[in-house]
């Protein structure tokens, strides 16, 4: 048994369409899915792994490891800060408050499941990859 989520995001165009989703690794089922709204690839990568870590919380899964392929995202992560360069408007407000509130989660909650770099170049593309490369 892995005991683990593999997460990723998309977007199309810089800013654009973005959407992410996290993966069992186990059975291949998409556990969650959230978009599109306007967005960056990279906030999507990070909202994904904050995403998974609050629903493992919640859920009371523990033991599990999350993979992304993102190393921004995971710094940021460990930095509990999005180091975004979105700039707000009202077509980018909701992704805005999403990293908002992701940040927010990271400073109050200290459940910290282990964060891994998805090795892409020896295991194929993330299972939760889109497939739009």
């Amino acid at each position: 048994m892995t005991r683990a989520w593999a997460v990723d995001a998309s977007c199309l165009g810089n800013p654009g369409p973005m959407e992410y989703r996290g993966v069992d690794l186990d059975t291949g089922k998409t556990i969650f899915h959230f978009g599109p709204i306007k967005g960056t690839n990279n906030i999507g990568e990070f909202l994904a792994i904050v995403h998974a870590m609050a629903l493992m919380e919640q859920r009371g899964i523990k033991g599990y490891t999350i993979y992304s392929d993102s190393v921004n995202a995971q710094l940021w992560v460990k930095k509990q800060k999005c180091k975004t360069t979105l700039k707000a408007s009202e077509d980018t407000r909701q992704a805005l408050e999403l990293v908002e509130r992701a940040e927010k989660w990271l400073k109050t909650h200290s459940f910290r499941p282990e964060i891994l770099k998805w090795n892409t170049k020896e295991w194929g593309e993330i299972p939760a990859d889109f497939g739009r490369k």
